[in-house]
């Protein structure tokens, strides 16, 4: 198992697929959710749009063990990245570039009056496994 992400990753995050996110509650109930963004921060952490995930957001407060799993739009190969949360950002350069992503996002997908950025949960990625 690695925890470097490597660049036929990151072709992974460019929102043509959603990926899934999956977070468990301080009492073990698991919640899993699609999501618009996983955001390249560097080859050891990402970032995490949140939009309206509120019972996710609610779950990474108890626990800060989350799984996201990413898919390459080409050749759909998948990946498991375990990550823990480390801070969320409500503005500055990483919020301004993830908000103009999910912009172009929404516009592909018709979403324009649905995804709005209300932060940027950043991730530092602890592990990674190809999905087979």
């Amino acid at each position: 198992m690695t925890s470097i992400i490597t660049e036929e990753m990151q072709e992974a995050m460019q929102g043509v697929v959603p990926s899934t996110l999956v977070t468990c509650s301080k009492t073990g109930i698991p919640n899993t959710n699609y999501i618009s963004q996983v955001y390249y921060v560097d080859e050891e952490h990402v970032a995490l749009s949140h939009q309206f995930f509120s019972k996710s957001i609610r779950n990474i407060d108890e626990n800060p063990q989350v799984a996201v799993s990413i898919v390459h739009p080409e050749s759909f190969q998948m990946w498991r990245l375990d990550l823990v949360f480390s801070h969320k950002e409500t503005d500055g350069d990483l919020y301004d570039q993830m908000s103009l992503q999910l912009e172009a996002i929404a516009s592909m997908t018709g979403m324009e009056d649905v995804f709005h950025l209300l932060s940027a949960y950043i991730f530092k990625v602890v592990g990674i496994q190809i999905i087979v």
